[in-house]
């Protein structure tokens, strides 16, 4: 029996779940990373698939939709409900640093926010969110194989997109935060009240201070590619 929402059944999910925001890019990464795959939850059109790596190792790609509070949604009931034990994040942002490029990938061992998502747990502080140092090391060692340009830190999860104070983002910059998404955060979270692991992947497909380049659709689908990559490698050494 599924959860409110998602329709898959008991066992329809690997151990290890590649989470992208983008349905469609979901289905993108099962068409060119998986074989022998199945469609196992579509509802509100959140796709999720399952099938196997080429390395025949089991995993799972499903959509988290936008912002923490969809990934919040999905990545519970994941954790809580399909006994997946690892979710890797893999979406886009945008940097904030001179020295990261274009199509750059990072590995997101922390994440900072503007959202009141930690105030739940009834903490007397602010709760640093951060991922699993097993699937960082991972990451790392993918990165460093593959021949794959990336940065690690920390990330912010921002809860708004189009923000009226237009020189925000310099402040957080200036506390060496990498960029700017918008679900790390409640992922980690999640994992972490929940006993689970994650780890947040971005490409870097837009630049706060690099603004003369703007990347092309085909750039972007062959940055994502590379990260992409990398998450599945990451993701066969805990498949199960």
């Amino acid at each position: 029996m599924g959860t409110p929402h998602i329709n898959a059944n008991p066992g329809d999910f690997a151990n290890v779940v590649l989470m992208p925001g983008d349905p469609l890019r979901a289905k993108w990464i099962a068409d060119n990373f998986l074989v022998d795959y199945t469609e196992v939850t579509n509802v509100r059109g959140m796709l999720g698939f399952t099938g196997f790596t080429k390395n025949g190792k089991k995993l799972s790609v499903m959509a988290s939709g936008m912002g923490q509070p969809s990934i919040g949604i999905y990545s519970n009931e994941l954790f809580a409900h399909y006994g997946v034990d690892l979710i890797i994040r893999v979406g886009t942002c945008g940097s904030y640093k001179e020295d990261i490029n274009l199509f750059d990938v990072l590995i997101c061992n922390t994440a900072s926010t503007d959202s009141s998502w930690g105030r739940q747990y009834g903490v007397n502080g602010t709760y640093s969110a951060g991922a699993d140092l097993e699937a960082i090391v991972a990451a790392y060692e993918e990165c460093k194989k593959q021949g794959v340009p990336f940065h690690g830190g920390n990330i912010l999860s921002a809860d708004v997109f189009y923000d009226t104070d237009k020189d925000m983002w310099k402040k957080w910059a200036k506390l060496g935060v990498m960029g700017v998404e918008m679900e790390a955060y409640a992922l980690y979270c999640n994992a972490a009240y929940l006993n689970k692991k994650a780890l947040c992947l971005l490409t870097v497909t837009d630049h706060f201070i690099k603004t003369d380049r703007k990347a092309t659709a085909e750039e972007r689908q062959l940055g994502l590619g590379k990260m992409v990559a990398v998450a599945v490698a990451t993701a066969e050494r805990f498949a199960k």
